[in-house]
């Protein structure tokens, strides 16, 4: 179990993906400072290199310096993109395993997430700096909550979609291209008796289906806990329809399996990011009133 944050822990803002200015993450720094943690930036947040914060090996560099730190009690990426993968397997996690701390991210940063999982360590699925400012009150207290320890239970309206039942596993998932590219490397999961969760944004619906295909012949939908449909934000379609929505297509490619199912679950890529513990044991209730998720 990670030690919950204290007042005055120092935390560090790094940018494992791609690059932005260090003024895009000033209210970040200042709510964080209101938290009463001391925020210190890593050099990565501001660098360019192409599209990334910097090069690999900045951006390596800056990764490893604050796992292995232990004046650093947390990690948090300023935002995703594209590049995490690209210096997964350079990272050495012996001191992080020695010394477990919250690392927190979402979309591109679901590939270190898995990682992370795969070393039996807790990381959180939530809101990340560059997107503090557009974050709901909602999405940013669920962070502050699960980085000082505090309890949370979230409750969710009801769906039509939603399929009734309770599960209870570990949580795990996140942005549904990095689980379908994480997929037979080091950072693989085992979603087997699971709760998993989903969001994507800005995807074509065919690749959606093809996406879930894959999950479902690689077996990461069997043998599911349980089953949270996020949010798939700015859907794109070809000029021939692909014929389903999102909802849709995740329905199909579930339809055979008895687990219960939440959709319209607020993580993703939307104002509305709740913070999710990656790798802790959660149940997960849905019924005709709505569905519930609380860690057990």
């Amino acid at each position: 179990m990670i030690a919950p944050l204290q007042p005055g822990d120092k935390i560090a803002i790094i940018a494992t993906a791609r690059k932005i200015d260090r003024d895009a993450i000033t209210t970040a720094v200042q709510v964080l400072q209101q938290w009463g943690l001391e925020v210190e930036v890593g050099p990565s947040v501001g660098a360019s290199y192409g599209v990334f914060a910097g090069d690999d090996a900045l951006r390596l560099q800056d990764l490893q310096q604050a796992l292995d730190r232990p004046d650093i009690k947390a990690i948090i990426c300023a935002r995703g993109g594209y590049g995490t993968t690209r210096i997964l397997d350079q990272v050495d996690f012996s001191r992080f395993q020695e010394q477990p701390k919250w690392v927190v991210g979402f979309s591109d940063i679901t590939s270190l997430l898995c990682h992370i999982h795969s070393l039996g360590i807790e990381s959180i699925h939530g809101i990340m700096p560059l997107l503090f400012p557009s974050g709901t009150e909602a999405a940013l207290e669920s962070l502050r909550k699960v980085l000082f320890g505090e309890e949370v239970h979230y409750e969710v309206a009801p769906h039509p979609f939603n399929r009734t039942g309770t599960g209870q596993g570990q949580l795990i998932g996140g942005n549904l291209a990095l689980l379908h590219n994480v997929s037979g490397t080091r950072s693989d999961f085992s979603s087997r008796g699971k709760i998993l969760f989903l969001e994507d944004v800005d995807e074509y619906l065919y690749n959606i289906d093809r996406m879930m295909v894959h999950l479902s012949r690689a077996g990461k939908l069997d043998d599911l806990a349980g089953l949270i449909v996020g949010h798939f934000s700015d859907m794109k379609d070809n000029t021939d329809p692909f014929g389903k929505n999102v909802y849709e297509i995740i329905a199909e490619h579930t339809a055979k399996y008895n687990y219960p199912i939440c959709y319209g679950f607020p993580t993703g890529h939307e104002p509305d990011n709740l913070a999710l513990v990656c790798g802790r044991e959660a149940k997960l209730e849905v019924g005709e009133q709505g569905a519930s998720l609380i860690y057990v």
